[in-house]
């Protein structure tokens, strides 16, 4: 009897011991026993032993559970090791090994298959209790129950509890990071046995997450078959266009490459956050996603840039033979491919992926999880990664030169540029803008003031321009510096009256420039360059509109003093446009203090602390927040953000512009009507700008120190003051146009 107990405590049942579950597949014919986890277990003593006493039932009865436990533990772990139908056979009856062979095959899973061999230790523990009992039953002349209730009593504290987690675990299908998140909270139990079981398992489901660690933050490839890393590849990728297929094989690699690299880095990857285990912080997951796209970068540059870089070494090799003194063919340089491969290992060397190897490996070599050890080794790998990746972008890729550039066309620090190009194309902007011609007539001033201000020494940028409109989708005229001009992404409408005001830049970054400048931040460079271009626009308006108007005056003088006529006639003529000219005068001391705003105490001051920060800082990723804080500082300190202010703004600037024009056509069309809407106008738009910037709200707020400066030169003799003062309805007094057309009547 007692060996037929032993053999019932691993799992074997024969006549005094029994499975009900193996009556019931009798009587109903189960097709599927081993997939159904019993709350209860089912070992039971066959109910025809009349030699047992009711004490020893009743120990017996409490020793079977263990055997029970024992064998739903075993079948789960043969289950996912994915053993053979063979091997199998040994866990289950041949009808049923086929079945969980093909099972298990549609379910794989490595963490459990990694919890699996966890749980054969476990159980090759409790094994070897169990054959200790059998040696202490057969040295023992008078064996006894109590024997084997004294060797396996531990047990009984282990094997329920891990019993209950694999029900769990195949009811639930939990998986992945989901199944170490299980297991880290099972851990937190009173009950020390237990705690060891569990936490060696969790062990055994690290080693899995380390290995993935390990090929993601070494070599940068994601090594997750069965979708359980808290990463993930990203399932709509940008497929190539098919219009691709035409070029040559060479255009092809390098459009393939160049796309592949930035949409890995852009939307290739993300945190997948059903398979984040709850206590690696969120801060942690995006460092390791980071990590890995970096060395992903790092390991495998574009095309392009390896022939750039191979032959710019060669280059180098050819001077240095050349200062020696050695002539010869420099038969290399026929062959620019040549040492492409070794780009990659310079960008990112061995030595520092065996760091990171080392680190990992120090991690999954301790036998408990210890998150603050994990977090630092993980910001270490992120450090040297984003140091790696700082060397690629800041120095290889002349990243200042070209944060430089940006500052020049985006944000107007080229004003001799711009200055020609709005001159250059005044008289075209005073119609709106033409589908069927907008490119040809936007080429010509662009090209003419780069042609004035862009000398042969200066290191010429790839710079387009094109309209945007709101009213339709985006229509971009691409007219480049150096390559000439193309259309792109145009529709069958005609533009807007006011389209000119949506005149845009496009700025090409060839990689890996495009890690930096995404076009998230193309974006809202673009949103400030806008409306400086606008803010622009309308300042030279007004100035145009004066020195018009005082070359007509000066002209008309002339004239006079050479027809030697009266000059009464000539005099009421300069007199008129008085009032205007007042006008004019606030407008542009408005237009002139706001420019002066943006451009030295926004843009200037935020530019040297970009440059501070570039010039210390050797990490990638502190690069990006402080360049992020300069763009979110000059959209801020603009007023950008505030839609009220803005509105307030746009208004303004087009009040300007039909002030000037209207001007332009006084002598031919005297609108005296028209001019006094526009100036009662501007007075309620510049009296509720600056009630608004002089709030507690934004003057007493740090999101735009130097806002207070700009308002004091605003209202350096409490002129703005006295106007606004009140409600928003006060106005300025208006010129009486009307008593002047009536005096020249």
């Amino acid at each position: 009897m007692l060996h037929e107990l032993l053999l019932a405590l691993v799992g074997y049942t024969g006549d005094l011991v029994i499975d009900e579950r193996d009556e019931r597949e009798t009587l109903f014919d189960s097709s599927d026993p081993i997939s159904d986890f019993p709350v209860e277990p089912t070992f039971k003593l066959a109910p025809d032993l009349s030699f047992l006493q009711p004490s020893e039932r009743d120990v017996i009865q409490r020793l079977l559970p263990l055997g029970f436990y024992y064998r739903e533990l075993d079948h789960f772990a043969a289950k996912h090791r994915h053993l053979s139908s063979f091997q199998l056979a040994k866990h289950y009856p041949h009808a049923q090994a086929t079945e969980v062979q093909k099972e298990s095959s549609g379910k794989t899973s490595v963490y459990r298959r990694a919890i699996a061999n966890g749980i054969i230790e476990i159980l090759s523990v409790y094994r070897s209790a169990v054959l200790q009992v059998e040696q202490n039953l057969l040295s023992d002349p008078m064996p006894i129950l109590a024997t084997v209730t004294h060797g396996l009593n531990k047990f009984d504290v282990v094997l329920p509890p891990i019993y209950e987690l694999i029900a769990e675990i195949e009811r639930e299908d939990i998986r992945g990071g989901q199944l170490l998140n299980l297991l880290h909270k099972r851990c937190h139990c009173g009950i020390p046995e237990l705690q060891s079981c569990i936490q060696r398992l969790l062990w055994h489901g690290h080693q899995v997450l380390y290995n993935q660690l390990a090929s993601w933050m070494v070599y940068g490839i994601l090594q997750d078959p069965h979708g359980e890393f808290f990463i993930r590849r990203q399932d709509d990728r940008d497929i190539e266009n098919e219009s691709s297929l035409s070029v040559t094989t060479e255009k092809l690699m390098y459009k393939s490459s160049e796309n592949a690299a930035l949409t890995d880095w852009n939307i290739g990857f993300h945190i997948f956050l059903e398979m984040l285990p709850e206590y690696i912080h969120m801060q942690i997951a995006e460092a390791i996603l980071f990590a890995g796209k970096a060395v992903r970068v790092l390991r495998n540059p574009t095309y392009s840039f390896r022939v750039h870089e191979s032959i710019f070494q060669q280059h180098i090799l050819r001077g240095a033979q050349r200062a020696q003194g050695s002539i010869g063919g420099f038969a290399f340089l026929k062959d620019p491919l040549k040492g492409t491969n070794r780009i990659a290992d310079e960008l990112f060397p061995q030595s520092e992926a065996d760091k990171i190897e080392e680190m990992l490996l120090g991690l999954k070599q301790s036998s408990e999880f210890h998150k603050r050890s994990f977090e630092s080794a993980v910001n270490s790998i992120c450090t040297v990664a984003a140091n790696h990746l700082w060397q690629l972008v800041v120095i290889r890729a002349d990243l200042n030169g070209h944060l430089k550039a940006l500052k020049d066309y985006f944000l107007l620090a080229k004003g001799d540029f711009f200055q020609c190009f709005l001159e250059g194309g005044r008289q075209l902007m005073r119609l709106p803008p033409r589908l069927s011609t907008a490119e040809a007539d936007l080429m010509v001033p662009f090209q003419l003031a780069a042609l004035k201000t862009i000398s042969e020494e200066d290191k010429i940028p790839s710079i387009g321009i094109g309209i945007t409109s709101s009213e339709m989708n985006l229509q971009k005229m691409k007219v480049d510096v150096n390559r000439g001009a193309s259309l792109q992404g145009v529709t069958s409408s005609e533009f807007s009256v006011d389209g000119w005001d949506g005149i845009a830049l496009e700025y090409s970054v060839d990689w890996p420039l495009q890690l930096f400048f995404t076009p998230e931040v193309l974006s809202k460079y673009l949103k400030v360059f806008q409306y400086l271009i606008r803010l622009k626009r309308t300042q030279m308006e007004l100035e145009k509109s004066w020195a018009g108007a005082m070359h007509q005056d000066h002209a008309d003088f002339a004239n006079h003093r050479r027809e030697k006529k009266n000059c009464f006639p000539s005099q009421h003529r300069r007199i008129r446009p008085r009032p205007m000219w007042q006008v004019r005068e606030h407008m542009t001391f408005l237009i002139r203090n706001l420019q002066f705003y943006i451009q030295v105490d926004v843009i200037e001051s935020q530019w040297n602390l970009l440059q501070a920060h570039v010039q210390t800082s050797n990490d990638f990723t502190e690069l990006v927040s402080f360049h992020q804080g300069y763009l979110s500082a000059l959209i801020s300190q603009s007023f950008l953000d505030i839609g009220s202010v803005s509105r307030i703004l746009d208004s303004i600037m087009k009040l300007c512009l039909q002030f000037c024009w209207n001007i332009e056509q006084y002598e031919t069309n005297p609108n005296l009507s028209e001019l006094e809407q526009i100036t009662e106008e501007f007075n309620k738009k510049s009296n509720s700008l600056y009630t608004i910037l002089r709030s507690s709200r934004l003057a007493g707020s740090q999101r735009a120190p130097f806002l207070r400066q700009f308002l004091m030169r605003l209202n350096y003799n409490s002129f703005f003051e006295a106007t606004a003062r009140g409600a928003l309805n006060v106005v300025r007094p208006r010129p009486n146009f009307t008593s002047l057309q009536q005096t020249h009547a």
